[in-house]
């Protein structure tokens, strides 16, 4: 899982393009979450999706805190998958 850095004043937008897993599918569904969940925490604000890629903003955090945001996809065959992208918080 690799490493992103974000200021807990940031509202930013992450995206997961997930065309080299699908084998043909196309995403139907997207689910977004963070761990830990926690109040003043990192939270998903608003999520989207594409037929191939998907979409999350992101806001908040407690600085020095790690979380885990995680995307779950189901596809068109039924398949379901997902991703998870760390994120430390740090006042820049």
């Amino acid at each position: 899982m690799r490493l992103n850095i974000k200021d807990p004043q940031a509202r930013i937008d992450h995206g997961i393009d997930w065309s080299a897993y699908l084998a043909g599918q196309v995403i139907v569904a997207s689910a977004w979450s963070v761990a830990p969940v926690e109040a003043g925490g990192m939270a998903v604000e608003a999520n989207a999706f594409e037929d191939q890629r998907s979409s999350v903003r992101l806001g908040g955090g407690i600085a020095g805190h790690v979380y885990r945001l995680t995307n779950r996809v189901t596809l068109s065959d039924g398949q379901v998958d997902e991703r998870s992208i760390g994120f430390r918080v740090e006042e820049r």
